[in-house]
C-alpha cells in the first residue's frame, strides 16, 4: 500500500484546540469492524458497549513538562529544548531549535538557574545528547519551569497541564499522551469496574515519533520510532485469564495496543515483559491478543490510521474518517473518540 492511501481532507476547523468539558462529554463514534456500521454516540456511553469479564487496557505514561528554554553562556542566545528520553540518570536525548545554537560543548542556563546543561553529543538525526546539572530531582525542576510539549497542530495555551495528563497517569516518561485515555473520569472508570469489566495497566512512554509523517511512498518501507514499554505480571495473567474465558481485550488507545501485540509478537504469548519496541502495524498485520479498541482519530497519512486500518478494514476506516468529517467530529489529542469492535 501506498502512504497517500491513507490521506484525507481535513478542515483545520475540525482540529481541536482545547480539551471539552467534562473529559467523557466528547463524542464516540462506534464502529463495526464486521459490518462497518457506525453510530454515533457520547464518550459517556461507551459503559454500554463492555460486556462482564472484559477487560480494559490503559496505558498508565505520565507526560513530562519536557519544553524547556534555554539561555547560551556564552552568547545569551535563548534554545528551545525538548526532552525526549532519558540516556542515563541526568543524560537526555532532546531535540534542540534552533539546532545550530546547540552544538557539542554549548553550556545552558534555564529558568531563574535552577537547571543547567552541557550538550555532549549530536546524533545523525540532528538530535543532541545533553547531560543536565540540578541539585535537585530534575522531575521536580521540570514541574517547575517545564510547558507540556503539545502537538505542534494545537496552538491554543494548555491553562491546566493536567488536563493532557490521564486521570490514572502513574509513570514519569513520555514526551506526548496517550490521549485515547484523556477522555474518562474517575467515576467513570468506577461505573466500568462496578460492570464486572476488570481494568489491566501497561505502561508504554510516547515518543514524539508518533507525531512525525510518514516520508516514503511504500509504506512497507517506513522505518518506526523505537519506545520503551513495560508489561506487569498481573496485568499479564489479566489478559490471558479473559481469553481463557472468553471475553475480549479492550485496549485503550494505540499505544496500549503496541504494547500488547508486541509482547505477544516477541514471546509468542502474553506474558510479563520489560523492552523497547518499534512495532509497525499496517494492514495485512494479524492481531495476536487486541480484539476492540478505544482510540481517537488520527493524522492523515499517520502509523496511526494505518494501525486502526489494520484493525477495522481500510475500507470501513477511510468511510468512518470521511463521516467524521461530515458530521464535524473534532480530530486529534483532544478530539472525540472511535471505539472498534
Amino acid at each position: 500500500m501506498n502512504t497517500s492511501d491513507f490521506y484525507y481532507d481535513l478542515p483545520d476547523d475540525l482540529i481541536a484546540q482545547t480539551p471539552i468539558e467534562p473529559r467523557n462529554a466528547s463524542r464516540l463514534m462506534v464502529l463495526s469492524k464486521q459490518s462497518g456500521k457506525i453510530e454515533h454516540r457520547v464518550f459517556s456511553d461507551l459503559t454500554e458497549y463492555l460486556k462482564e469479564g472484559d477487560c480494559l487496557i490503559l496505558n498508565n505514561t505520565r507526560v513530562i513538562p519536557a519544553r524547556i528554554f534555554g539561555v547560551k553562556k556564552e552568547t545569551g542566545a535563548v534554545v528551545e529544548f525538548l526532552l525526549l528520553k532519558q540516556v542515563e540518570n541526568k543524560v537526555w536525548e532532546c531535540l534542540c531549535k534552533p539546532g545550530k545554537r546547540a552544538k557539542v560543548g554549548a553550556e545552558f542556563v534555564f529558568g531563574e538557574g535552577q537547571l543547567e546543561c552541557k550538550v555532549i553529543d549530536v546524533r545523525d538525526d540532528g538530535n543532541r545528547i545533553v547531560e543536565f546539572i540540578c541539585d535537585n530531582n530534575i522531575y521536580a525542576v521540570l514541574d517547575e519551569i517545564g510547558q507540556m510539549p503539545l502537538p505542534p497542530y494545537i496552538r491554543e495555551k494548555l491553562e491546566d497541564k493536567e488536563r493532557y495528563q490521564t486521570v490514572y497517569s502513574k509513570t514519569l516518561g513520555s514526551a506526548a499522551a496517550p490521549t485515547a485515555g484523556l477522555h474518562f473520569t474517575p467515576e467513570m472508570l468506577d461505573e466500568i469496574r462496578a460492570k464486572g469489566v476488570n481494568i489491566g495497566y501497561v505502561t508504554l512512554h510516547v515518543g514524539l515519533g508518533t507525531f512525525r509523517p510518514v516520508k516514503v511512498d511504500d509504506v512497507t518501507k517506513h522505518v518506526m520510532h523505537s519506545e520503551h514499554y513495560f508489561m506487569p505480571q498481573e496485568t499479564a495473567e489479566l489478559i490471558n485469564e479473559t481469553h481463557n474465558n472468553g471475553k475480549r481485550v479492550i485496549c485503550v488507545g494505540t499505544t496500549s495496543c503496541r504494547t500488547v501485540e508486541s509482547v505477544a509478537a516477541k514471546n509468542g504469548e502474553i506474558c510479563a515483559d520489560e523492552d523497547d519496541t518499534s512495532i509497525f502495524i499496517y494492514p495485512g498485520y494479524e492481531f495476536k491478543c487486541m480484539d476492540a479498541l478505544v482510540t481517537n482519530f488520527h493524522l492523515p497519512e499517520s502509523t496511526l490510521i494505518m494501525l486502526v486500518s489494520a484493525f477495522a478494514g481500510y475500507d470501513n476506516i477511510m468511510n468512518a474518517y470521511k463521516t467524521a468529517v461530515d458530521k464535524r467530529y473534532r480530530f486529534f489529542s483532544f478530539g472525540d473518540a472511535m471505539f472498534i469492535e
